[in-house]
């Protein structure tokens, strides 16, 4: 078999197109790049769905944490402790057999227990927390003179808060949150890996990956294409965010410019 044909046979293999069976034996380069890049798809939209969604309840958990009422500060401030403060395997872990339970009393939590939304849930709600704590570190840090320099123009409320406090806020916390959406991307590979099955086989970059070094009893071929694509996609996000931050940085001298450095988290 040709590596264009394996490319059609599989390419498309995670989302359940194109060969229904596995490769079982005689596995080539061609088979082990097509496959786990076919299941990187899954990674992507896990990670791009929860970062849009999860960005504006952060954005909410931080003006939350922020706020002088308890009523709003006390609830976000728990909700980010503990989505910060208990591991996502284990919110996966938790996440998944909640949604089986609930399924078993109302259809309508069926779905959930699929990876697509359940998941996705669980990723949105964690990387909500992380981005909420950032968010809240970033509005604790604006200079007071901007805040001054608003109310001598007359702005106060909702006008102070999006011309002034949140576009100040966001260009602070911008770097941070440019980590926090790497990690959010590595930390898709632990979706198969906890609690949510791969129906029909149809799973992540890292379900093909253990798929390959069990098979060949050689985890040396598979994890390192695994790296390889996730170094890829790193890149690309560490790109896009910067175009961004440059935007939210174009009206300063570019001596003041905050510039985005790459600070891996080790533990979580």
């Amino acid at each position: 078999m040709s590596c264009l044909q394996t490319i059609q046979d599989y390419g498309l293999r995670s989302l359940g197109y194109g060969e229904r069976l596995l490769p079982r034996d005689g596995f080539t380069l061609c088979e082990q790049f097509t496959l786990i890049g076919s299941g990187m798809i899954w990674n992507v939209y896990f990670g791009v769905v929860a970062l849009l969604t999860g960005f504006f309840f952060a954005t909410a958990l931080g003006v939350g944490k922020a706020s002088a009422n308890p009523w709003f500060r006390k609830p976000a401030e728990w909700f980010i402790f503990i989505f910060r403060g208990s591991p996502l395997f284990i919110q996966f872990f938790f996440g998944y057999f909640l949604f089986l339970s609930l399924k078993s009393e109302y259809a309508f939590f069926a779905p959930f227990t699929a990876a697509w939304l359940g998941a996705l849930i669980v990723l949105f709600l964690n990387t909500a927390a992380y981005s909420g704590e950032i968010f809240y570190g970033a509005l604790q840090s604006i200079p007071k003179g901007d805040v001054e320099a608003a109310d001598a123009y007359g702005l106060s409320g909702w006008s102070r808060f999006r011309r002034v406090i949140w576009p100040t806020s966001l260009r602070l916390a911008w770097p941070a949150y440019t980590n926090e959406a790497i990690f959010l991307f590595h930390a898709t590979t632990l979706v198969f890996f906890s609690g949510f099955p791969a129906w029909q086989q149809r799973g992540d970059a890292l379900y093909y990956a253990s798929y390959f070094a069990d098979k060949t009893f050689n985890p040396f071929v598979p994890y390192p294409i695994l790296a390889g694509y996730f170094i890829l996609l790193t890149l690309c996000i560490i790109g896009v965010f910067g175009l961004i931050n440059s935007r939210l940085n174009r009206h300063l001298p570019q001596a003041q410019r905050r510039k985005i450095r790459l600070r891996p988290n080790l533990i979580r």
